[in-house]
């Protein structure tokens, strides 16, 4: 039998990474404001579009506003738009995320993608064809709680029907791993960048998680 159950599998930097300095960058051209007061002003609504208490819609207008500019809707709508394209433009998807799905799939093990992200993630799952790679999506957004907060992991193994200590969650953060193991998941930090985390690279886990199979 597989090692675990279920994996709980992060989005950036785990899955795909996306470059949100070029990003940003590339929105406040859009907005006409400099990059330095709109990376500023973002960053302050960044965390309530992440649990949900903001739409990026709602953020952005506050953001433009903050920056000097007057927005209305036609200017929020064209930069949520614009959100939209950029992430999917900029996102590069790992070479080994998908044969890491497909092979949790072929040992039955159950999965999720649990992520701390905005509106915008759900679209660019799909338009990757990550969403049917997975058996449940836990976006922070959505749910209204976010990593490493207990409520995220809990919503997952629910939906998966999985207890924790049958459960593991892969994730670029050591608070969020740090979390999960509070809950009695097991955890395994990744770090493509060679540095602090377990593993480089999902292929190194893929033997981990499927031993037995």
């Amino acid at each position: 039998m597989p090692t675990y159950d279920a994996c709980l599998i992060d989005v950036f930097e785990t899955v795909l990474s996306v470059d949100h300095l070029r990003h940003g960058a590339a929105l406040a051209d859009r907005a006409g404001v400099s990059t330095e007061a709109f990376t500023a002003a973002a960053g302050r609504w960044g965390p309530l579009v992440t649990d949900g208490r903001a739409t990026l819609g709602e953020a952005l207008a506050v953001v433009l506003a903050d920056c000097g500019v007057v927005a209305d809707d036609d200017l929020v709508a064209s930069l949520v738009a614009a959100d939209r394209e950029l992430i999917t433009e900029l996102a590069v998807l790992h070479d080994d995320s998908v044969p890491f799905l497909e092979s949790l799939r072929a040992a039955g093990v159950r999965t999720a993608f649990v992520s701390n992200c905005a509106e915008n993630t759900r679209p660019l799952l799909e338009e990757l064809g990550l969403s049917g790679l997975v058996d449940e999506l836990v976006l922070s957004c959505e749910v209204g709680v976010a990593k490493p907060e207990p409520g995220i992991f809990r919503l997952a193994l629910e939906r998966l029907d999985v207890p924790a200590e049958r459960a593991v969650l892969v994730d670029d953060q050591a608070s969020y791993c740090a979390g999960a193991t509070a809950l009695g998941l097991a955890a395994v930090r990744i770090d493509r960048r060679h540095g602090q985390g377990d593993v480089d690279t999902l292929a190194a886990l893929t033997g981990r998680l499927t031993a037995g199979t």
